[in-house]
């Protein structure tokens, strides 16, 4: 394998991974936290979100698979071996783990913000702003969890990305590619950039953590 093509995938797999974090941190950074200032959401909210976490990705990929194919509801949209549809595959694996971090994290601090809040004349509509701020290290967290469960995937990206080389292709793919074909030393070369990636993307993180 060139280097041009390695660097072009492991740049895929940066973007893909990194768009599908933030995508599901929209919706799950907010669903954390109101979940943490709800108690938790009761034991079955508790339990279905963190059932989440245990999704097998290739299930996700063929229920993706199945809806964005040429007979599928969603057909229409022309998705599928896409690197979006890569997208929505690791942004629907990486929802829950960022959910349940910002509620673990969160609901250990929601009386002692609320507490802070109304000692300083504030509503109780304060106290998801104030929560936000107050958790934001359990975000750092939170989005390093969602990002390494997104990058190391595999079996969903296989399904809706396809592997096309110089079109889907990414480093966890590729890894399987080169290592069914016997190319053990690009296998591990791949294997090194996606490492390096992580821990990059993870140290940022963790600076932003001690901010």
């Amino acid at each position: 394998m060139e280097a041009a093509e390695l660097w072009e995938i492991a740049w895929r797999s940066l973007w893909v991974a990194g768009v599908a974090t933030l995508l599901a941190a929209l919706p799950a950074v907010p669903l954390g936290l109101w979940l943490a200032l709800r108690g938790g959401g009761g034991a079955w909210g508790r339990m279905l979100l963190y059932a989440g976490m245990a999704l097998p990705p290739v299930v996700v990929g063929l229920f993706l698979y199945l809806l964005l194919s040429r007979s599928g509801p969603l057909g229409f949209l022309g998705l599928l071996y896409t690197p979006y549809a890569m997208v929505l595959a690791e942004a629907i694996l990486a929802f829950p783990l960022i959910a349940a971090f910002v509620l673990s994290g969160a609901r250990a601090r929601v009386e002692e913000v609320r507490l802070l809040v109304r000692s300083l004349g504030g509503t109780e509509a304060q106290v998801f702003p104030t929560l936000f701020w107050e958790s934001r290290r359990t975000l750092a967290a939170a989005l390093a969890a969602g990002f390494g469960g997104a990058i190391s995937e595999v079996g969903a990206a296989t399904l809706v990305g396809g592997d096309i080389r110089h079109h889907t292709r990414v480093l966890t793919t590729a890894i399987v590619v080169e290592t069914r074909k016997g190319e053990l030393e690009a296998a591990l070369a791949l294997g090194m950039v996606l490492m390096g990636i992580a821990l990059l993307v993870t140290g940022l993180l963790v600076i932003l953590e001690r901010e």
